[in-house]
């Protein structure tokens, strides 16, 4: 009996003993996945911070645009070549605003060969449903028919209030929509799960249908369509990417011109003019007001609703004060930057003042409120604010316009016209949606992928008759699900990375003569402090570039910072001889701005300018940004070499193309 004892008494320290290893074994096997999942997370984390910093930037960027537009203005010889970014081409010398849908027919013909939609108005469910299945397939829709729909489009528009305001006692929910940005898998997959707009199942998208992805044409003419068919039922909100000038930076002017290569110019000015009409925003219930970037805390919605909307075609291009609309634009040109606030814009180791005043900030104290201005503050400031969980309203230096809003800004407007909740869009958000300021803000944005493959979720709000949010979340898979977590994550670091060091390169002068400061001896060496300094005094982005040091640059055994191995890794593409290093880095740099002003110069589209306009076009822009003078002659030299033909003209967006970034890594792939 007692051996019988002392064997289970050993069988069961053995058995403890396994029991105790296994609870070991895993304990260690929890925190290895826990700090596996963190250190994922933070580079997940730290990558979309990549992407957001970098696309904020590129909008300030955009908007310093206007500020060169009123210089060029008042400079430019010829200023009948560049006229018509402040005064937008006459809509109804392109699409006659009497013209008549068989007028259209008798117009443009449509070839035997075209096997798309075609269109009949007034439209119809069918309609809409066959536009659906060309585009799942590809298709196009006839430039006939675009421009069709877009006039009609534009006639019933004009019909809408500034604000307009549902209820959701005629159906059971209401489904409100973000920022969609071309990609058309989202909007397919919202009708997929959500079902069809119809007198049922209404809809509110909250703007920013267009630029970056590659379909934002076929949103648009889906949108329309359903809009036709049923205008009380579905609703649209303008975006900050309803804008001409936005979209010539974006990608949507030039989607258009490319699959609309003969009407191009047509359907481009008719959307102008379409997208001034656009609603401003819509209230539901009394209670839910919907709009797509913010508030401040001069925002006036019995202003808005007022307001002649279509008169602002772009909020690229504010009206100028009146104080300086005669004498004082001979004195000092006017900067104008969407900001009720100074900021500040280094340019080539220079800084320029940039202000733009809004109804708390006048002009001059002796001259009266502007009403164009105010005008255009009021809207600029729906479209382009963000939330903050700080009180009070402060310049948006992230975006460069609007402002950030707080709480007290939130709550103040919600005494002011009874309101219960403010759903807004705008802003990128990783699960798709955002609840701020004590559940009275919501961001929705419905764009998966955005940034990249697995990056983010896209997601859309149900409200009820309770007006009640209820979050449906999505993500258009087409590569993601063969993908784990780790190789996801590894993807979207990688392209953040990219174009992290994209940018650096663009502005290796000025990041060269800030790390020199911090390196008076010359050693080539600074320590870590000093190159994320640098790094953020020139850059501004707001990054954690101590964390992403080792993504970026190499480091010595005593862990001070090569500073010039940023650069190792990268060069200009497509070398030309006749180019300077200087001019060659300021190409590079402000190649994105030169595309745009060079395709507001070619009204025709053809990728045409003369030597003469590109040339008086550097001149005035370098001039604008204090850049020396000492590439002109490099640059007519170079110029002159590219005009092949020797006919005067040259293919501008084949000269820029030769000053981007490669990796020279990826080229070795590559080749």
């Amino acid at each position: 009996m007692g051996n019988i004892i002392g064997t289970m008494g050993c069988s069961n320290s053995v058995t403890d003993r396994r029991s105790e290893k296994v609870i070991r074994a895993a304990i260690l096997i929890q925190n290895w996945y826990r700090f596996t999942m963190a250190r994922l997370e933070m580079r997940r984390r730290y990558s979309l911070s990549i992407f957001q910093s970098i696309e904020y930037a590129d909008e300030q960027d955009q908007l310093q645009l206007s500020n060169f537009f009123t210089f060029m203005l008042d400079h430019c010889t010829h200023p009948d070549t560049v006229s018509h970014i402040f005064t937008s081409p006459s809509v109804s010398e392109v699409v006659d605003e009497g013209l008549y849908l068989t007028e259209f027919e008798k117009k443009i013909d449509v070839p035997d060969s075209y096997y798309g939609p075609r269109l009949s108005f007034p439209l119809t469910v069918e309609d809409a449903n066959a536009l659906l299945d060309a585009f799942r397939n590809e298709q196009l829709l006839h430039a006939r028919y675009v421009l069709q729909l877009l006039s009609e489009t534009r006639k019933l528009l004009k019909e809408m209030p500034n604000i307009t305001h549902l209820s959701t006692s005629y159906s059971k929910e209401i489904t409100v929509c973000g920022d969609l940005h071309g990609n058309l898998d989202d909007l397919l997959l919202i009708f997929y799960k959500n079902g069809l707009p119809s007198e049922q199942n209404p809809y509110v998208f909250n703007g920013d249908f267009v630029d970056r992805g590659k379909n934002s044409m076929e949103i648009l003419i889906i949108l329309f369509a359903f809009l036709l068919i049923y205008p009380n039922d579905l609703h649209l909100n303008r975006g900050n990417h309803e804008d001409y000038i936005m979209n010539l930076r974006y990608g949507f002017t030039k989607e258009v011109s490319k699959k609309y290569k003969d009407h191009g110019k047509q359907i481009l000015c008719l959307l102008q003019d379409v997208f001034s009409w656009l609603p401003l925003a819509t209230i539901i219930d009394s209670k839910v007001l919907i709009l797509h970037g913010g508030i401040s805390d001069t925002t006036d919605l019995d202003f808005l609703n007022a307001l002649e909307r279509s008169k602002l075609k772009s909020l690229m291009r504010p009206p100028k004060p009146m104080s300086d609309r005669q004498d004082q634009v001979k004195e000092r040109i006017p900067t104008t930057r969407p900001s009720k606030y100074v900021a500040n814009h280094s340019v080539e180791g220079k800084t320029q003042h940039i202000s733009s005043s809004g109804s708390t900030e006048p002009y001059s104290s002796d001259v009266a409120p502007d009403p164009a201005m105010k005008e255009w503050k009021q809207i600029l400031d729906i479209l382009w604010s963000d939330p903050r969980s700080q009180n009070g309203c402060t310049p948006n230096k992230g975006r460069g316009g609007g402002c950030y809003f707080g709480p007290d800004v939130t709550a103040k407007l919600f005494e002011r016209y009874n309101l219960k909740m403010l759903i807004r869009s705008h802003e990128f958000k990783p699960e798709g949606y955002e609840i701020s300021h004590d559940g009275k803000v919501i961001t929705i944005f419905s764009a998966s992928n955005y940034y990249e493959e697995g990056s983010n979720r896209g997601a859309y709000i149900k409200l009820n008759p309770e007006l009640t949010p209820r979050f449906v979340q999505y993500r258009v898979s087409k590569y993601t699900r063969r993908q784990n977590l780790r190789e996801r994550v590894g993807t979207i670091e990688s392209s953040a990375l990219k174009s992290l060091r994209e940018k650096i390169y663009a502005h290796r002068p000025e990041l060269t003569s800030a790390f020199a400061q911090y390196d008076p001896s010359g050693t080539g060496k600074i320590s870590v402090n000093d190159w994320a300094a640098a790094m953020e005094s020139v850059l501004q982005l707001e990054l954690p570039w101590r964390m992403l040091l080792s993504q970026l640059a190499q480091t010595n055994p005593d862990g001070e910072v090569d500073f010039m191995s940023c650069f190792y890794d990268l060069k200009i593409g497509q070398p030309i001889k006749e180019v300077q290093p200087a001019l060659m880095e300021t190409l590079c740099r402000y190649r994105k701005d030169l595309e745009i002003i060079f395709n507001i110069i070619d009204k025709d589209h053809s990728g045409l300018i003369s030597l003469e306009e590109f040339g008086q076009t550097w001149k005035l822009f370098t001039s604008h940004l204090g850049i020396d003078d000492m590439c002109d002659e490099s640059l007519d030299k170079l110029v002159l070499s590219i005009d092949y033909n020797k006919d005067g003209y040259i293919d501008f967006n084949e000269f820029l193309e030769a000053f981007h970034v490669v990796h020279r890594l990826e080229k070795k792939a590559n080749s």
